[in-house]
């Protein structure tokens, strides 16, 4: 299949299948969709500086998987760069087959230089805007593609159907190798130099240098309706985005079909995916679609703006396009009025199977730290918890541990709610920093098939922030969430149990807390942890573990014989 470049001046049809990523779809009606993945470095230019950055295919963004629910996927991940490589394809469930989760040294020992691993799963179930991505080290800030599930053949959306549809993937941009910016912070024991840039596509827009290339594209016809699948792959920021004179309408988020409404724009976080509505019935013109950060902490960040251009057909590319109005950078009241009016479609076809009675209750507290760091040029580095327990990264795959009952590699002790409750969004907490770092990791043992309520409290442990978790193998309904410290008495009787929103990654509001309900019906080793790459890496992490259930259809899957090993 072939590949193009967007520029200003390619027809609408083209310029409808580059922004989806290849030139020809896969057949409808196939039942196995196959795609290798080349793991190279490639030279990219952006922001007018030339680097080498890895790949997958020589795509930046990589390419998009197509597949239609029901379908099998095969893809063969061959690694020719000079890191270890995994790829995780977020929002995926991967019932009973962790082994093609991703996450290194959570399911999977990584895939080394030179050698292959194909991942082998089911869709099923799902439909919508996924995404994939690099799971080990930074890498997922160049090492990333979208994934659009179609519905089964003959399934209509349950919205209008649109004329056309395309990708947009909001990231970041650094002009220096990420994995070189890591090791600098690292030394210092401080966060990593932040990004230079926010992209569209892979591209910052004309508000950054050398803008002549680095702008994406789309032209539009007037009286048609467009389908925007929108992801954030950003490391490290949620973001705004909005389109200068349009509104948008909300119809899906994170593969689960929403209730309808139209917004002057969206909030969208770290890890996760919105579908939008557009219909192209504005003035003839040329209207810029921006993203920017939203940030309502005392913290730094790349607050620029990404831009890319969507064109009315006719009009020249002479013409200057109209900004949006973004939220501002701090627009609390915004953020937390967008998330909620999400709501779960909650129709017969795609019902909101709630859990109203729950098993387990979990509390976890979310905290940054400080702790003895003697290699560090400061004799201290920044950590991140839950529960104050800082994750200790294992040296081989979790599952494989959990498979093949290997003893000495993890503990199933995690703590359902932190030993010393305190109140945790007061003033901010300066003094008893460290956090707790055991040998192994820690994680929760929960029966299968259990219900499952946890809920995430950010904490003022050094500065309260909003944290996008994730969880894999599962989605979950989002029942709650709140400024302030959770009650566990009065809060409760607000939840929305009829049709909370469904999804795999959900924020945390600065200083405060969300409360989610799933049922533990996958069994396997299922990584939770905040989607912000600065997070992650410095500890705020866990996993439980799901135990199988009674039926040989409730086990997990024998490993495939190209399991990478450590």
């Amino acid at each position: 299949m072939g590949r193009c470049q967007c520029s200003f001046y390619l027809s609408f049809a083209f310029l409808f299948m580059c922004s989806i990523g290849w030139i020809s779809l896969p057949p409808v009606n196939a039942a196995l969709k196959q795609y290798q993945f080349d793991i190279q470095v490639k030279n990219v230019s952006r922001l007018c500086h030339a680097k080498p950055i890895v790949t997958v295919n020589g795509m930046f963004p990589g390419p998009t998987v197509y597949v239609r629910e029901g379908d099998r996927v095969q893809i063969n991940v061959t690694n020719f760069a000079q890191y270890n490589m995994s790829i995780h394809w977020h929002g995926l469930k991967q019932y009973r087959n962790g082994w093609a989760d991703g996450p290194a040294y959570v399911t999977q020992c990584p895939i080394q230089t030179g050698q292959s691993y194909t991942y082998d799963f089911n869709v099923t179930g799902q439909r919508g805007t996924l995404w994939w991505h690099a799971h080990i080290f930074w890498l997922r800030a160049t090492v990333y593609g979208a994934v659009v599930i179609m519905p089964k053949q003959g399934m209509p959306y349950p919205f209008p159907q649109p004329d056309f549809e395309f990708n947009l993937i909001l990231g970041e941009w650094w002009n220096d190798d990420v994995e070189e910016v890591v090791k600098q912070g690292k030394k210092l024991g401080l966060p990593p130099r932040m990004s230079d840039a926010h992209t569209i596509n892979g591209k910052p827009g004309p508000l950054f240098p050398c803008p002549e290339k680095y702008t994406y594209a789309v032209e539009v016809e007037q009286g048609k309706s467009y389908l925007l699948r929108i992801i954030n792959a950003a490391l490290n920021d949620e973001l705004f985005f909005a389109i200068a004179g349009h509104n948008l309408t909300v119809v899906e988020i994170d593969a689960v079909y929403t209730k309808p409404f139209s917004t002057d724009a969206i909030l969208v976080a770290p890890g996760q995916t919105t579908n939008v509505l557009v219909h192209a019935n504005e003035v003839s013109g040329r209207y810029f679609m921006a993203a920017r950060p939203f940030m309502d902490a005392p913290l730094s960040i790349d607050n620029k703006t990404a831009t890319a251009i969507l064109q009315y057909k006719g009009i020249p590319n002479t013409a200057l396009p109209s900004l949006p109005n973004l939220p501002a950078p701090n627009d609390t009241a915004f953020a937390l009025g967008y998330n909620a009016k999400l709501r779960s479609l909650n129709s017969p076809q795609f019902p909101a199977n709630v859990p109203l009675k729950v098993d387990r209750h979990l509390f976890y507290t979310i905290g940054l730290g400080i702790i003895p760091c003697p290699t560090c040029q400061n004799g201290t580095q920044l950590t991140a918890s839950l529960n104050n327990i800082t994750f200790i990264m294992p040296r081989i795959g979790l599952l494989q541990a959990h498979y093949f009952n290997l003893t000495g590699v993890f503990t199933t002790d995690f703590p359902d709610r932190p030993s010393t409750p305190f109140n945790y969004t007061g003033a901010p907490l300066t003094a008893n920093l460290r956090t707790s770092q055991s040998t192994r990791p820690r994680l929760s043992k929960i029966a299968f098939n259990s219900t499952v309520e946890l809920v995430l409290q950010d904490t003022n442990l050094l500065s309260v922030e909003s944290h996008p978790f994730h969880l894999h193998g599962y989605n979950f309904f989002v029942v709650g969430s709140g400024v302030g410290n959770f009650d566990p008495k009065k809060d409760p009787t607000n939840y929305n149990l009829v049709d909370p929103p469904e999804r795999n990654t959900v924020g945390v509001p600065t200083g405060g807390w969300t409360a989610i309900r799933f049922r533990t019906d996958n069994p396997g080793v299922w990584f939770l942890h905040c989607h912000l790459e600065l997070h992650t890496s410095w500890g705020l992490k866990t996993a439980f573990v799901v135990e199988n259930g009674p039926g040989l259809d409730q086990t997990i899957l024998p490993p495939p014989k190209d399991l990478p090993s450590c």
